[in-house]
């Protein structure tokens, strides 16, 4: 198959598109930083108040971050497809 399509290269042909481009997310920290701010509720759970609270309130930053990321960035993404 591969052979086919450097021989349709060498004679010029233009082969049509795939199909739609495919969209990956920019890369981001968020994720570990939900991670880690999960481990710290947990392990707050175990040990104070005090160490739960500041892994709720690392979460809930993270979470809110991470889901405004993501909305800007489809915000961003074309609305007609073509198939």
């Amino acid at each position: 198959m591969a052979g086919e399509a450097a021989a349709a290269a060498d004679r010029g042909d233009a082969t049509p598109a795939a199909g739609e481009a495919i969209h990956l997310p920019d890369p981001s920290y968020l994720p570990v930083l939900v991670a880690a701010g999960t481990t710290i509720v947990l392990v707050g759970v175990v040990l104070s108040w005090v160490v739960f609270g500041i892994g709720m309130a690392i979460t809930v930053v993270a979470v809110a971050r991470w889901i405004g990321q993501t909305r800007a960035e489809i915000a961003e993404l074309p609305l007609e497809h073509e198939h």
